[in-house]
């Protein structure tokens, strides 16, 4: 499953609607990004992001803090974005410094600004279907899944990860496409035999080849959400690849649609505020 090529496809819709809310508003959509501390890694990513936003025609506004910022200077800082009026979306990069409560900063950020969907109220929304922003990486496998026609009516679900951005949010969605959903962990009792009876399998448990390729019924789907040094997935990939229909990559797979996901929620975020107002 090639998410790089979706991803591509993804952002040149994003650009094009960018382009036209910039020539109906005046302005660009905005995504606000907000850095804690200097770890390597998140800097890594948050250039990146904002490199793509200004590809797809998004301003991006990058906010740095100390990595001796508390809990209440974040979310301050957060909650001032929120209520900032040139501000389209917002996005926290995580991990943050051990001092920080994670869950309290992501709360400060308003729902209507939340593109990364990782509030409360975003996870409420994709439980109920609603219409809120998706967290981005189980958005991002959802379009891929249709990219693919795979057909998710009574199928067999088994997502290995339980993170309130990832694994919850995952299995929701899947529910919500009439998927009979299993959630699974690193301590699930006979773990291989429950991935033996899924149509459809998806690892975000974050251990590098947790999931091996025996435990992959034959014909199956298998989304790889994990990212673990040396560019090694959390599902054994050669194994798993000789009895998958289809199969993520690592890279290539998921991590191209989050970033898309994340860019085209920003645009929707523009025009649902452009509307309000």
């Amino acid at each position: 499953m090639d998410g790089t090529a979706l991803a591509a496809k993804l952002l040149d819709e994003t650009t094009s609607r960018a382009q036209q809310f910039l020539a109906d508003a005046g302005r660009k959509p905005c995504l606000a990004t907000v850095l804690v501390g200097d770890d390597p890694a998140s800097r890594t990513y948050v250039k990146m992001k904002m490199n793509r936003s200004a590809k797809a025609g998004i301003e991006s506004v990058r906010n740095e803090l100390p990595d001796t910022t508390t809990t209440r200077e974040l979310v301050d800082h957060i909650e001032a974005l929120s209520a900032g009026p040139a501000i389209d979306g917002i996005l926290l990069q995580h991990p943050v410094p051990a001092q920080i409560d994670e869950r309290a900063a992501f709360e400060a950020i308003a729902p209507h600004k939340d593109v990364d969907g990782v509030t409360m109220h975003s996870f409420a929304s994709m439980a109920f279907g609603d219409t809120g922003f998706q967290s981005c990486t189980p958005g991002g496998i959802m379009r891929l899944i249709d990219a693919y026609d795979v057909d998710l009516t009574g199928a067999r679900a088994v997502v290995i990860g339980r993170s309130p951005i990832l694994g919850k949010p995952m299995g929701m969605l899947l529910l919500g496409r009439d998927a009979t959903v299993t959630y699974c962990h690193s301590k699930t009792r006979d773990l291989p035999e429950i991935v033996a009876g899924a149509d459809v399998v998806v690892a975000a448990v974050g251990k590098p080849e947790f999931v091996k390729g025996a435990w992959i019924k034959p014909g199956a789907v298998v989304i790889d959400a994990g990212y673990n040094p040396g560019n090694v997935g959390d599902v054994e990939y050669a194994g798993a690849a000789e009895a998958a229909r289809l199969i993520t990559p690592v890279p290539g797979g998921v991590g191209p649609m989050t970033i898309g996901v994340l860019l085209a929620q920003t645009v929707d975020a523009a025009y649902r505020r452009a509307a309000r107002s």
